[in-house]
């Protein structure tokens, strides 16, 4: 944690508190069946990008709980890493941003003992957009009823960095 007093921290997931144990390569054929089934044809897309067109697609229900259905599991067997022990020492109020889904967010906090350090968990289908669009940044930021000027976002990824310099919150790396 950087020597900056913050009134709130943000933590993404996945490879910031815990390691979630998904298969993602499953996942996406799993997600690949759901535009099949529909008729539509996947062309060869990533992961993201399917997820990202299934709005538009009118498969986002079924693509999400896809991808939510392995994220559960994998938060059921996910390793607990060291930065969930700075978040069960935290002195101040904490919340979970994470392209993860809400539901699988809430299962890895419960499994590591970490949900009563949670006062928010806003995941990829808690709001209409996810990182690195700033707006699940600032709901978990809102939730924590701080100013994003004084909280702190603790990620793994390049997209976790640019969410918080669109949110106008400070970044730590966790790698």
């Amino acid at each position: 944690m950087p020597h900056k007093p913050y009134d709130g921290v943000v933590y993404d997931l996945d490879g910031t508190l815990v390691d979630l144990a998904v298969d993602w390569g499953a996942v996406a054929a799993d997600v690949e069946a759901v535009y099949e089934r529909a008729g539509v044809d996947p062309d060869g897309r990533s992961l993201w990008d399917l997820l990202g067109a299934a709005r538009e697609e009118g498969l986002f229900e079924q693509v999400n709980a896809a991808i939510a259905d392995h994220e559960r599991e994998g938060a059921r067997t996910s390793r607990r890493l060291s930065t969930a022990d700075e978040l069960a020492a935290l002195d101040r109020p904490a919340a979970v941003c994470s392209l993860n889904c809400e539901d699988a967010c809430a299962v890895a906090l419960e499994t590591h003992g970490l949900s009563a350090h949670v006062e928010r968990v806003v995941g990829r289908d808690t709001v209409d957009t996810w990182k690195p669009e700033p707006e699940s940044l600032l709901a978990a930021v809102d939730a924590l009823g701080v100013d994003p000027s004084r909280a702190v976002f603790v990620g793994d990824s390049l997209r976790d960095r640019e969410a918080a310099e669109r949110a106008g919150v400070d970044y730590v790396d966790v790698r």
